[in-house]
């Protein structure tokens, strides 16, 4: 009987006797990576966090809902880090300055860039990604095609960038080059479906509190707050007043 060859002998093998060898039934190490801030989502996304230089898909029935609670700790973590703005490319809402500064990202780091046509968004994002000041692009591109996203894919390898695509949830089914694709549901809890990454597709959603934690803490402060009952004045003894008059008319 022939010896086996090389690669028959390594797949006889436990994964962890081969060095270097990554197999699919383990997350799969990333380059680069930057902390979620959700040590929960950490805990399943290859390398600990949101693979830099690359892009990362995020599906949404409706834009904009939960991106900042997601996404905000390791923007403002990478603002830290780096001088620079933040892009919004094609952003469906205007963020709320005052609350993203409480929660460590400044108003004055966001780079809003608006276009009314699709090809205009594309380019406008991939100018962002090859300026060399810009720490992190989130661009709202619903109508991107397989082929244009794998663009911004290679310019975000290319210049080391953090990238962040939404799109909608029809577009799950469709080929995309990005590493690692995520679907956002949930109103009071905020679910998150890992359908792509480098390892076992994760059966469960990862759950995550949808509003932040002062806020929540505020909220069910106020809940827990009784509700003061305004005072009824009694009435001056010797003296009437025209409701008691009209009340004691036949």
């Amino acid at each position: 009987m022939p010896s086996p060859t090389l690669s028959t002998a390594r797949l006889r093998l436990a994964p962890g006797q081969i060095p270097h060898v990554w197999s699919g039934e383990e997350l799969g190490a990333e380059s680069a990576c930057l902390p979620s801030g959700h040590p929960l989502l950490d805990a399943e996304l290859p390398g600990g966090g949101w693979p830099v230089g690359g892009v990362i898909e995020l599906l949404q029935a409706q834009p904009g809902r939960h991106v900042w609670q997601l996404l905000l700790p390791a923007l403002a973590l990478a603002t830290r880090a780096q001088a620079g703005p933040v892009a919004l490319v094609g952003a469906p809402f205007v963020p709320f300055g005052p609350s993203l500064a409480g929660q460590g990202l400044a108003a004055e780091r966001l780079l809003c860039v608006r276009a009314d046509r699709a090809a205009a968004l594309l380019w406008s994002t991939e100018q962002c990604l090859r300026c060399a000041d810009v720490v992190a692009v989130l661009a709202w591109l619903p109508q991107a095609r397989s082929a244009e996203l794998r663009r911004l894919h290679m310019a975000a390898q290319q210049h080391d960038k953090l990238l962040f695509v939404f799109r909608g949830l029809e577009m799950r089914q469709e080929a995309s080059p990005a590493r690692l694709r995520l679907q956002l549901e949930g109103v009071e809890e905020l679910a998150v479906h890992i359908f792509k990454r480098r390892g076992p597709p994760l059966q469960a959603p990862v759950l995550l509190p949808a509003r932040p934690a002062r806020l929540e803490a505020l909220l069910q402060a106020r809940q827990k707050k009784p509700v003061p009952v305004p005072a009824v004045p009694e009435p001056v003894e010797g003296r009437s007043h025209a409701l008691d008059r009209t009340a004691a008319l036949p």
